[in-house]
């Protein structure tokens, strides 16, 4: 297995997975969409985007992180936002690969704090975040206002 950071060269792999990851999460098919939002995130290099293929060079995960900062604690952080293996490929360690490789990546680039959230549901996940050294926030609630419409 490979793990690289993507580049425009990738798009194509990509899309694939990232459509299958927002299926996973109950979201439409939207492949051309899906594509404007991945190219324009690799464009505007507003996220840092890992792809995981299979020794025989198939895609078969990712990770998408996006920069951002805490102001309580003064520093970088950034949002594992998407983690999402292929089903076929799950069972194969390459969702704690992309974990580490997430890991390495934002200490080379000085990031002090990783971060992320699931569903609650979502057990499988959660337990591979734990074993990772995640810990629950149980401080605080988390909000969001949906702004289409206001």
């Amino acid at each position: 297995m490979d793990i690289t950071a993507c580049s425009m060269d990738d798009l194509d792999a990509l899309v694939g997975l990232f459509e299958d990851y927002r299926r996973f999460y109950r979201a439409p098919a939207d492949a051309e969409g899906a594509r404007r939002f991945l190219h324009e995130r690799l464009e505007n290099g507003d996220a840092v985007i890992l792809l995981a293929r299979s020794d025989a060079g198939e895609p078969v995960g990712f990770a998408q992180l996006y920069p951002s900062f805490s102001s309580v604690r003064m520093k970088r952080l950034w949002i594992l936002n998407d983690l999402y293996v292929t089903g076929e490929a799950r069972g194969r360690g390459i969702g704690r690969a992309l974990m580490d490789a997430a890991r390495r990546r934002a200490r080379e680039a000085g990031v002090s704090i990783l971060a992320l959230a699931t569903e609650r549901d979502n057990h499988l996940a959660k337990r591979l975040y734990a074993s990772c050294g995640y810990v629950l926030d149980t401080e605080f609630d988390h909000y969001e206002l949906e702004l289409r419409g206001l």
